[in-house]
């Protein structure tokens, strides 16, 4: 019996380190995962011919588990200095990093109440990185020993999204009762930008959306793309397919079509018309009836203005007794868009410059004989006002005939997803790459 003792203490002790690395690999596995993962190599300090695998979390790159890592966030007024002298970091390595920050990343950018890290990688609690959140998904990484900075990104995790609801008031509320984000009331009026007048919403229109949405650590950061969408407006459908191949790209109706026009349903967002085109209005200022040969969009002052279409600034100037700060744009050789009462234009806009559809031009404001802010805008047919509520602009570039068969399968599958969307609740369907 006492020799069987013997063998077995000398068992234990041979493998006693193999034991206890076996347990510690399973401690670390069994601690839980973080969205990034790398490997350390542990050697055995009696025999370095044995070599363990053990997963560890990594924060911007650094191992988790070896580093100190204190917090806070940028308080009003604060600078890079302000942060890292109270640390000890001294004011030559200050000057360095702000010097060697260049193109990577403008100091004036650290902004009040973003959240920012110290790195300590030494007993002695030494910080030697400061990690700045740019945002919820960039941040900058600041080498306090070489004074190297440079940029980095979390994971960001996709998730698509169904979401559909009823108007009752604005499109705006109808998301955030059907629980998906108000963003998606921007990107579905850019989408519809030229089929739809979102100043024209009525109560019951109704709305459904396929839709990207990205997680960064578990936390939602914002809409990707958006896949398809469909909207009803006063009972008539209109739906939307995004589709990419072969150099074309955009968003497409049922039969092929671009929801592209060549010119915006209206050049602002948000707004309501208050005035409309007639041959004999009562002038708010003048108090006599006279044309008005143009929409009144009523918004706040500042609001941004954009270009309904592809053209040429052709005048740029300021009536006292009328427009005020205007606009014209020549589209082509038969229309022509004008935008009055600004309160200034945007930089870069003069005589002459060309200009792209849905480019910020100037912003709403009540220069020249206006009550109140407001764009008086105004679309000229051969030199002749029409009423920019009752332009039907062509469409551009339908699916070209070899991208037909690939198309009408991306969109076969996409309706299918519609269909099935409710307009009161949202479920989220996790994306799979292949």
């Amino acid at each position: 019996m006492q020799e069987i003792k013997k063998i077995a203490v000398k068992i234990i002790r041979k493998y006693t380190i193999e034991i206890l690395l076996v347990v510690l690999t399973l401690i670390l596995i069994v601690r839980g995962t973080t969205p990034t993962e790398s490997t350390v190599i542990i050697e055995d300090e009696i025999s370095s011919d044995t070599i363990y695998d053990v997963p560890v979390r990594l924060a911007w790159g650094f191992p988790f588990d070896s580093i100190q890592i204190d917090t806070s966030r940028v308080r009003s007024g604060q600078s890079l200095s302000n942060i890292l002298r109270p640390l000890g970091i001294s004011a030559q390595t200050v000057d360095r990093l702000a010097r060697n920050s260049g193109d990577i990343f403008n100091l004036r950018r650290i902004k009040a109440g973003h959240r920012y890290y110290i790195i300590h990688k030494d007993s002695i609690n030494t910080p030697s990185y400061l990690i700045y959140e740019d945002s919820q998904i960039d941040y900058v990484v600041f080498d306090l020993d070489s004074s190297i900075i440079y940029r980095g990104a979390k994971k960001v995790d996709t998730l698509q999204h169904n979401a559909g609801g009823v108007i009752k008031s604005s499109l705006w509320n109808a998301m955030v009762a059907n629980n998906a984000s108000p963003v998606l009331a921007v990107r579905l009026s850019d989408i519809f930008a030229w089929t739809i007048d979102f100043f024209g919403i009525q109560p019951n229109d109704e709305f459904k959306v396929i839709y990207d949405a990205h997680y960064v650590e578990g936390n939602y950061v914002g809409i990707g793309h958006i896949h398809a969408a469909k909207f009803i407006h006063m009972g008539v459908p209109t739906t939307a397919y995004y589709y990419e191949h072969n150099e074309q790209e955009g968003y497409f109706d049922d039969e092929g079509n671009s929801l592209r026009k060549a010119f915006l349903k209206a050049p602002l967002n948000y707004s309501r018309i208050s005035s409309g085109f007639s041959n004999s209005r009562m002038h708010p200022v003048l108090k006599i009836r006279r044309a008005h040969h143009g929409v009144d969009y009523a918004a706040p002052s500042g609001t941004p203005v954009y270009s309904i279409g592809d053209g040429t600034v052709v005048k740029k100037g300021y009536q006292a007794r009328g427009g005020g700060n205007y606009l014209n744009i020549r589209h082509n050789s038969v229309y022509t868009s004008q935008y009055m009462h600004l309160r200034n234009f945007a930089p870069g806009i003069n005589q002459g410059t060309r200009v792209k559809q849905g480019q910020l031009i100037g912003y709403v404001g009540m220069t020249g004989l206006a009550t109140g802010p407001h764009l008086d805008f105004r679309i000229f047919k051969n030199g002749s006002p029409v009423n920019p509520l009752n332009v039907e602009a062509p469409p551009v570039e339908p699916i070209a005939e070899e991208n037909r068969e690939h198309f009408n399968a991306i969109r076969d599958s996409l309706k299918l997803k519609l269909e099935i969307i409710t307009t009161t609740n949202e479920e989220d369907l996790l994306i799979s790459y292949q």
